[in-house]
């Protein structure tokens, strides 16, 4: 029998008539039967399907389906789960088209990296507007997560359930603006709640399907991948990073705004939240353990709180002038503005130094430290390791409460010139009275009042109303001293300047341009 199947497989009759005449003079030995069986199975698989097209033709096909089964239950178990809103606003007036007579593009985002997923607005549409988004529901009770720009600035708002069911007059639990989530709510009771996977646990290469209601076609589902995790935002430098995003290649669009991004077991991985440009195949969702952290922080107070310690950075490679003169070191974060009132101006910390680690964890790069700080607690005391001057210390702080929005607003003085400098900035010794006009408390040095066109000292921004407290590290009481340090000063090497603007401390590094 063991031949016969052998024979079937397309095993030569050469080598069949070799393994039968060991097979005669071995028969007492049961272990070479048992091997021999062991051998054909293990090694004519691809001949047994070779010779067997239709099965491995119909295998493929059932597989197919056995995926396009997988497809159909996301879509009949998730979206059932997912809503359609539609805020109203009225801020009178027209709409007027900035691209045909469609009007097809917002001219409030375009050319900006992101835009958002905003139905848009025909040519001379009232100002009556209607932004479209979806939501998922958060709880059976009628608390549904969607994103904060769905819903902002809405004078009412509209929820469509899967089954046509209308709620109106949804309301507003909480926004949360540093991750763009917001939690409405309507009066209901037995919703169903969508299901919600680990967002940690997400693989590049896994399934990504969105469902949402792109351009009005409501409940559209498209399949992708995530491309890609831990993207950090793309937009504003300025913006306090406090996501990385999710990225995927699903088709998302207008109207997918706050809809969910679920795996093939219809658990939702993220919101979907921003595109990069229309038709791309670049789209970006919150995950999701971050938007329930905020979803829930909102239902239970009403706000979400972060701690912070006020400070802008940037990664130690991203400027040449400082980390030529702060080699050895080659990686770290710098500290580039210390803005007033914060828990780092109330520290030991000072501008361009070089923070290398919190709490004994090293970080490398502006990501790593706002991470480090973000998982403390508001309140929380925390030592940083700092290079400053070549010099390791350490600086301990305690956390504060991150604010919704912070402005700072630069200064100008116009009063005459005191000494001119070789890099364009013409400065006076700032006095009591200045002090008190620029609202600087007890604060010593020179204010600029005077910046050349061109010069180094514009290309590095510095700004009338700027004050310098401190050249490489020492102290600079008037236009004198300014003076006397410059004159001291390697162009080509440059000169680092502890600055204030507007109650914010930064440095600048100044050299030679040409």
């Amino acid at each position: 029998m063991i031949f016969e199947q052998a024979r079937m497989m397309g095993v030569e009759e050469n080598v069949m008539n070799k393994l039968a005449t060991h097979f005669t003079k071995s028969q007492t030995n049961r272990w070479f039967t048992i091997g021999l069986a062991v051998f054909l199975t293990a090694a004519c698989p691809a001949l047994y399907a070779a010779a067997t097209p239709a099965s491995t033709a119909n295998s493929d096909i059932d597989l197919a389906r056995h995926l396009e089964n997988a497809f159909e239950r996301v879509a009949d178990q998730a979206s059932p789960s997912v809503v359609v809103i539609t805020s109203h606003s009225s801020i009178g007036g027209a709409v007027e088209s900035t691209e045909g007579d469609d009007g097809e593009n917002n001219p409030q985002f375009e050319g900006t990296p992101f835009e958002f997923f905003f139905r848009h607005l025909p040519q001379g549409h009232p100002r009556n507007i209607d932004k479209e988004g979806s939501g998922i529901i958060l709880r059976k009770d009628g608390y549904i997560l969607t994103n904060q720009h769905v819903v902002d600035g809405a004078d009412s708002i509209t929820v469509h359930l899967k089954d046509g069911t209308e709620y109106k007059d949804a309301k507003v639990i909480g926004t949360d603006d540093h991750t763009d989530i917001a939690v409405i709510k309507v009066d209901a009771k037995d919703l169903p709640v969508a299901k919600f996977a680990n967002s940690d646990e997400v693989k590049v290469g896994q399934w990504a399907i969105a469902i949402g209601a792109p351009y009005e076609l409501d409940y559209s589902f498209t399949v992708g991948f995530v491309s890609a995790k831990g993207r950090p935002p793309m937009g504003d430098p300025g913006i306090v990073a406090t996501i990385d995003y999710i990225q995927t290649d699903a088709a998302i669009n207008p109207g997918n705004s706050g809809g969910p991004l679920c795996d093939i077991e219809g658990r939702v991985i993220g919101i979907n939240t921003l595109i990069r440009g229309l038709s791309r195949g670049i789209g970006f969702a919150v995950p999701i353990n971050v938007a329930m952290d905020s979803a829930e922080k909102l239902i239970k107070d009403g706000k979400v709180t972060r701690p912070w310690i006020g400070i802008g950075i940037e990664a130690l490679s991203d400027n040449k002038e400082l980390a030529e003169l702060a080699k050895p070191v080659k990686d770290g974060v710098v500290v580039r503005d210390i803005h007033a009132g914060t828990p780092a101006a109330k520290s030991n910390l000072k501008p361009a130094d070089i923070i290398v680690a919190v709490d004994g964890v090293p970080v490398k790069a502006p990501r790593d430290l706002q991470r480090q700080i973000l998982h403390k607690e508001v309140g929380q005391k925390v030592m940083l390791d700092v290079v400053r001057g070549g010099k390791t210390i350490q600086v301990a702080l305690q956390t504060g409460e991150m604010p919704d929005a912070v402005q700072y607003a630069a200064r100008e003085h116009p009063h005459k010139p005191k000494t001119e400098s070789v890099f364009g900035l013409t400065v006076q010794t700032l006095t009591k009275e200045l002090g008190e006009q620029l609202k600087l408390e007890n604060a010593e040095g020179v204010v600029v009042v005077n910046v050349a066109d061109g010069s180094a000292a514009q290309q590095r921004g510095l700004q009338r109303g700027d004050v310098i407290t401190e050249m490489d590290r020492a102290p600079v009481h008037s236009a004198e001293d300014f003076k006397a340090a410059i004159d001291k000063i390697d162009p080509e090497k440059g000169v680092l300047l502890y600055v204030q603007r507007g109650g914010t401390s930064t440095f600048v590094v100044l050299k030679d341009s040409k």
